[in-house]
């Protein structure tokens, strides 16, 4: 359990279920609505004051990610994916606009490299369970930045990021699509949809999970059921059952631990109460209070167990998510320093996308999950690709009324 507290993979909400049912999401993110129990920015800065609890941060951040992710329907993001894009991203920050970033991280950013990099190297493989992550930044190189070298550094010993400089035009987009596809086994095979000249660099994050569990399911321990959607349809589905010991309960909630063979990684899941509405359980968890439900596992009770088989892929923009969670000047053009990062002719930095794709499938076999983020930034001084004009032969010309 100790090592389930130390950070959440991927922490997903599952609103409908087929047989194999596969539902995209393809949104923008909204605010986290105002509700007493979210912690507000003045509490995050609090918990940002210099903690080096890593763990315990990248649960904060984990939860508060989740929450603001309130898009309806199925909902699945990796918060480790989104974390290391970002605290990437942040590397080439300053002043106010690192501040802000900090404090949505929950700790300094110097120890959050440290942590990352510790945590991300200590993620072995085990009989039954395998997690691969990579890092990569490819610069555009009509963009007119040069990049700091204090930042190149910082990218490349604490996430292991590989830096390109490329022209950004088709070939440099497949080839990040590439890049992706391979890095999540395949699991999510594009990120970028577009690549342009306004953009001066992309930095990315590709996370690939595959679990084999504890004890594999026997035929006899897979039925027919009947799964019933947010929205109240019914559902047909297939159920797995077993037995399970790590049974979880909260004051609005219940669930159990499963563990993936060799016990490194586990599924946890939990099920709101009768008379508590999802969405409301949601809105009151904390990651103080997740991790106290996960640490308050209990061995000696025995759970009668049933997931349904699924396969869900989910993708969004988390730009107003992360602006809610209180990092805003880094998205506006006007506010935004990331002066550390380097220095571009076309104008000051900033970050204009964040891009977010994910899958999961769970059968009797075990589960295979694959995320990506892809953080785009901008100059400010670039509105779009550039295309010359120059009235130097025989013309048209008009005046319009």
């Amino acid at each position: 359990m100790k090592r389930l507290l130390a950070v959440l993979l991927l922490v997903a909400l599952l609103a409908g279920c087929g047989a194999r049912t596969e539902e995209t999401q393809e949104k923008e993110a909204p605010p986290v609505p105002e509700t007493p129990a979210a912690p507000a920015a003045e509490d995050m800065a609090v918990r940002a004051g210099g903690t080096t609890d890593g763990g315990a941060a990248a649960t904060d951040f984990a939860v508060e990610l989740f929450r603001a992710c309130q898009t309806g329907g199925n909902r699945l993001v990796s918060p480790l994916s989104v974390l290391s894009a970002m605290a990437m991203t942040a590397n080439g920050a300053a002043g106010q606009t690192l501040e802000q970033m900090e404090k949505v991280f929950g700790m300094p950013l110097e120890a959050l490299n440290s942590w990352l990099k510790t945590y991300t190297n200590s993620l072995g493989d085990t009989d039954g369970g395998r997690v691969r992550l990579a890092n990569g930044i490819w610069v555009n190189r009509q963009a007119g930045l040069v990049p700091d070298e204090d930042f190149l550094q910082a990218v490349r010993s604490c996430y292991g990021a590989a830096v390109e400089t490329v022209p950004f035009d088709s070939q440099t987009r497949d080839d990040i699509n590439r890049w992706v596809s391979e890095h999540t086994a395949g699991r999510v095979d594009s990120i970028v949809d577009e690549l342009d000249g306004g953009t001066a660099l992309l930095l990315a994050n590709a996370l690939a999970f595959d679990g084999t569990w504890e004890e594999v399911y026997r035929e006899d321990q897979v039925s027919p059921g009947t799964f019933t959607a947010a929205d109240g349809r019914a559902q047909d589905a297939q159920f797995l059952w077993s037995t399970e010991r790590g049974y979880l309960e909260d004051q609005g909630a219940v669930g159990f631990v499963k563990y993936y063979e060799g016990r490194q990684y586990a599924f946890a899941a939990l099920l709101p109460k009768e008379g508590t509405a999802l969405e409301d359980y949601i809105a009151s968890l904390t990651g103080e209070r997740l991790r106290a439900v996960l640490d308050g596992a209990r061995e000696d009770v025995y759970v009668s167990a049933a997931i349904p088989k699924f396969s869900v892929r989910y993708g969004a923009s988390l730009e107003k998510a992360l602006i809610a969670m209180g990092m805003a000047d880094a998205f506006d053009s006007g506010a935004a320093d990331f002066s550390a990062m380097g220095a571009c002719q076309a104008g000051p930095l900033y970050i204009s996308r964040v891009l977010h794709r994910t899958y999961m499938a769970v059968d009797e076999r075990g589960t295979e999950a694959g995320a990506a983020t892809a953080v785009e930034v901008r100059a400010a001084g670039i509105l779009g690709p550039e295309e010359q004009v120059r009235l130097d032969r025989p013309f048209v010309y008009m005046l319009i009324d």
